[in-house]
């Protein structure tokens, strides 16, 4: 994997698992773009409908990250089985944030800010799969992906953003995983597979 060598004839199976591991690559970034337009237009919703919209908003971002995990290629396997452990672990997190903010996420993490630090296995499996694809096809804004976003979660945790702070660090996470997304999901399909012989 790495280059835009066709190795061998793509297989049903192939196209089908690339699509929608590219798939998931543009629904996570159409939903970080989205996320960061409506925080900054987020005076102008009532409260009761920002918490069922970022309920929304979480189960659709880790449905889309878990598509990732799941159909990710990988030449070497234990390296996709700790990939689907950690992200196994996001969703236990994502279970406590529900459980203790009774069902209300936003509120819990608004109220206790060092709950965002129960998004960090989510940002790890998401820059799990921009790392990997900056090391193959040399797409650099994927390895700024992988440092910026536990970052950014750090950063929010420890009360070190404000306001502004907020919006602009979602902004610029946003904006390279427009760029990411835009370079990783027009390549040829055959590019995600690779040589199979290689695979272990």
């Amino acid at each position: 994997m790495g280059d835009y060598t066709l190795y061998q004839p793509l297989t049903r199976t192939d196209r089908v698992t690339v699509r929608i591991y590219r798939t998931s690559i543009a629904l996570t970034c159409l939903l970080l773009v989205a996320l960061a337009a409506v925080l900054a237009v987020s005076p102008a919703i009532g409260a009761g409908r920002a918490s069922i919209y970022f309920d929304l908003f979480l189960g659709l971002l880790y449905f889309a990250v878990g598509l990732s995990v799941f159909f990710i290629h990988l030449y070497i396997g234990s390296f996709k089985r700790k990939l689907i452990g950690l992200y196994f672990i996001s969703l236990a997190a994502l279970a406590v944030v529900f459980i203790k903010g009774g069902g209300d996420a936003l509120s819990f993490i608004s109220g206790v800010t060092a709950s965002a630090l129960l998004f960090l296995p989510l940002a790890g499996c998401m820059g799990f799969v921009a790392a990997k694809e900056a090391f193959c096809f040399r797409l650099a804004e994927g390895y700024l992906l992988a440092i910026a976003m536990p970052l950014y979660l750090f950063a929010f945790a420890t009360g070190g953003l404000g306001r502004y702070g907020i919006e602009s660090g979602l902004l610029f996470i946003a904006a390279l995983y427009v760029l990411f997304a835009s370079r990783k999901v027009f390549m040829p399909l055959h590019c995600d597979i690779g040589d199979k012989s290689a695979y272990r």
